[in-house]
């Protein structure tokens, strides 16, 4: 209060409110609590608002490191306890809260948004399993999206480094609490989507309160995780409600030593199975070619067997067709002809005899003899010239003697068939044509039937 003597000396605007601040000093670390309206950001990341009750209203400010350290950003309608000290600002003219710490009044309010966001979530079909993304087998790196400092990024780095020692680890910092968590978890998994330096994402936090962990209850959370090209796994501690980024992530852990046992399996076992699946491919390979090898012995030995029986059976058949082409070829028939013509002289030559014996015999005299024997002579001449005329027709009416005079024999190519007319064969057809003094292979370029 103003002591007498100093009333009658008028104050500076500025001395007044240096006094004004000197006796709202005291009022510090106050616990404030009212509805939030008007809240507004500033361009250095200050937020102003007002609290009220319904009766009265106090103007407030979140300076930007208070509001880095809040769990979740106080929005227009919500009721909050604010922690924090009054303040006047003689440039402005105005008395302001100063807030440094924010509260939830009503988590059950704060309970009813979240599950809210979980049906409209739900409904889209955010949290189907079918929608999930398959981990890899073998990443070639883990992206690891923690605060860089505590021992959550310690936790998985040495879990993922002892099952496999040459894995690639890609650590994107992020604020896990206050109010800017939820941008700095969004924009960070659009980076590393946008890098492709790794093939699995792990989004870990060392667990906390519901109000600790409601960055990881978002929206903005929510709908980067869903918008990622490559699978998350949540690992966000041990807690008994399930957030929204475990319910649309790809895989949900409740440590990192289990995200990062998730994420990469142990590099001995791998080579354990290597080595006795090599051992196996190269029993199997053995197995497979004495297999194969007994059956080319087999097979072997079966030609062995046949070949002989297979070659006197084809030379028995090349005899056999020697022989009918023999019999049927014209120089044979014609052998056979006159060898039929002789026959017929020897026996008319012996019938001759006979008879002329006979009539010799018979006859008294001798110019019955005579007469008979001009008779028999005569007669034989004629039988003669007979059979010889005979034989020059069988001669010049036989195969050979048909092409002699300019015939031909036409023969199909492939089936050796003797064409008798047009029909039985086709224009391209390749066909063989026998002359009387050689042979002739010929493609058929007209039909006329």
């Amino acid at each position: 209060m103003l002591r007498p003597e100093e009333a009658q000396r008028p104050y500076t605007v500025t001395e007044l409110a240096n006094e004004i601040r000197r006796e709202l000093r005291p009022l510090t670390a106050l616990l404030l609590k009212g509805e939030v309206s008007g809240m507004k950001r500033g361009p250095a990341g200050h937020f102003n608002f007002s609290i009220q009750d319904g009766v009265s209203r106090l103007d407030a400010v979140l300076f930007a490191d208070d509001a880095r350290k809040v769990t979740t950003l106080p929005e227009d309608g919500q009721v909050f306890i604010f922690r924090g000290r009054i303040d006047f600002f003689g440039k402005t003219g105005r008395l302001s809260f100063i807030v440094d710490q924010v509260e939830f009044d009503d988590v059950g309010k704060l309970r009813a948004r979240l599950e809210e966001l979980k049906r409209r979530l739900e409904a889209e079909g955010a949290f189907a399993g079918g929608r999930k993304r398959r981990l890899p087998f073998l990443p070639r790196a883990i992206a690891l999206l923690t605060s860089p400092t505590g021992a959550v990024i310690h936790d998985l780095q040495e879990t993922i480094w002892e099952r496999y020692p040459n894995m690639g680890v890609v650590v994107y910092p992020v604020q896990v609490q206050g109010a800017s968590a939820p941008m700095s978890v969004a924009r960070a998994l659009r980076r590393c989507n946008q890098e492709n330096l790794a093939d699995v994402i792990v989004l870990a936090r060392g667990g906390g309160s519901f109000e600790e962990l409601y960055a990881f209850n978002t929206e903005l959370v929510a709908r980067a995780i869903l918008d990622s090209r490559l699978p998350v796994v949540t690992a966000l501690g041990h807690t008994s409600d399930r957030t929204v980024a475990d319910l649309v992530g790809d895989a949900e852990c409740r440590t990192p030593t289990e995200a990062g046992a998730r994420v990469v399996p142990k590099k001995s076992d791998l080579l354990l199975q290597l080595r006795d699946r090599g051992r196996r491919v190269d029993r199997d390979i053995s197995q497979r070619v004495a297999r194969e090898g007994d059956r080319l012995t087999n097979k072997r030995q079966r030609l062995v067997q046949l070949l002989p029986a297979l070659v006197r059976s084809r030379v028995e058949r090349l005899a056999r067709a020697a022989t009918e082409l023999g019999r049927l070829s014209p120089v044979a028939q014609v052998a056979r002809r006159e060898e039929a013509l002789v026959d017929r002289g020897r026996r008319l030559k012996s019938a001759a005899a006979t008879r002329l014996a006979r009539a010799r015999n018979a006859l008294a005299s001798r110019r019955a003899t005579d007469r008979l024997e001009r008779a028999l002579a005569e007669r034989f001449a004629a039988a003669t010239r007979g059979l010889e005329h005979r034989r020059q027709r069988l001669v010049a009416l036989s195969p050979d003697g048909v092409l002699a005079r300019g015939y031909s024999i036409t023969q199909d190519a492939e089936s050796g068939a003797v064409l008798r007319s047009a029909e039985a064969t086709a224009a391209g057809r390749k066909v063989r044509i026998r002359l009387a003094a050689g042979r002739i292979g010929a493609r058929v370029e007209e039909v006329d039937s």
